[in-house]
């Protein structure tokens, strides 16, 4: 078992799946020979040489042109879009070709390919480099959407993603990659669409996603001396969406509270809401409470800190809806 930092696992993760498998390729700007802009890929360009790890133009359309032709023609390809804002640049060929190309084709061929890109806030980068982007990818029917919580689930996870017959939209957490944790030795293999318990508790469900995860334990263990035990769920992907895990929870707990960094109109928990409400209305002994970030574009500076669900805000809700 070693400790590795989150962005340390993502090398690792990108290391193992190119030694397994000798049709995996890695490109992106900046990713091989200076090892990333967040320093998440060192190493890469010397292990596995420069056919297989290519720095690309400053171009997202370009470097997703050049994956998706790839995975046509017997590739693997990881492609890696800087900050998840710059998804907007090029989402006609995510959105309308990579989504749609296995679907429009009958199913004849296999669509395996990787986005892999630097999501969310938390490092005060403005409203344009500082977004959470996944509602978006979870609105396009054909594409699957991961965002792990640790380091662990990262390499697992990116396993997975690489591994899997058709596009995934993998998002790493900007603010989680000096973060530490845990990664077993060997060949790490996980499972798309497969929630997390992350904190057991028998008086509420706090569902979360990537950062927000710590932020929600951290906030158990305060309701925890308020009184309210609370379970926490790390999602972990939204397509395939793990509702079953929620719902197990639901039927100990009664009461559900999400915490999302995305904006709060067409956030992936007013689906998970949705869902619930259609699947096991009877489960609920309250109505369920999303705290999100308002549907605002991102203050800069300080400012950013009032409007991500902050753990005081995330304790201080549950707290209340509790009657703690």
């Amino acid at each position: 078992m070693a400790e590795l930092t989150y962005r340390a696992a993502v090398a690792r993760g990108l290391a193992q799946e190119l030694a397994h498998d000798p049709n995996v390729v890695f490109l992106g700007e900046d990713v091989a020979a200076a090892g990333g802009v967040f320093k998440a890929t060192p190493g890469l360009l010397e292990a596995f040489g420069p056919q297989r790890v290519r720095d690309t133009p400053i171009s997202e359309q370009a470097i997703l042109g050049a994956a998706m032709g790839a995975a046509m023609n017997g590739l693997r390809p990881v492609a890696e879009i800087m900050f998840s804002d710059f998804l907007a640049v090029c989402w006609d060929i995510v959105a309308n070709q990579i989504a749609k190309t296995r679907y429009m084709a009958a199913g004849q061929f296999a669509f395996p390919l990787v986005i892999r890109t630097a999501n969310g806030g938390g490092l005060r980068f403005g409203a344009q480099h500082s977004q959470s982007v996944e509602n978006w990818a979870m609105s396009v029917p054909g594409l699957k959407v991961v965002a792990p919580s640790t380091p662990a689930d990262v390499v697992g996870l990116l396993a997975a993603a690489v591994r899997d017959p058709d596009p995934v939209l993998f998002f790493e957490h900007k603010a989680l990659y000096p973060v530490k944790g845990e990664v077993p030795d060997g060949e790490l293999v996980d499972r798309l669409g497969t929630a997390r318990v992350v904190r057991e508790g028998g008086d509420c469900t706090i569902v979360a996603l990537a950062a927000m995860v710590p932020r929600a334990v951290t906030a158990a263990e305060r309701l925890s001396g308020l009184g309210v035990e609370a379970t926490v769920v790390d999602l972990r992907s939204l397509v395939p969406l793990d509702i079953t895990t929620v719902l197990d929870s639901l039927a100990r707990t009664g009461r559900l509270f999400t915490v999302e960094e995305n904006p709060r109109l067409c956030g992936w928990g007013a689906e998970l809401v949705s869902l619930v409400a259609e699947e096991a209305y009877g489960l609920l002994t309250g109505p369920p409470v999303r705290i999100a970030t308002p549907h605002v574009p991102l203050p800069a500076g300080e400012l950013e800190d009032t409007v991500i669900p902050s753990v005081d805000r995330v304790t201080d809700t549950i707290a209340k809806a509790m009657g703690a």
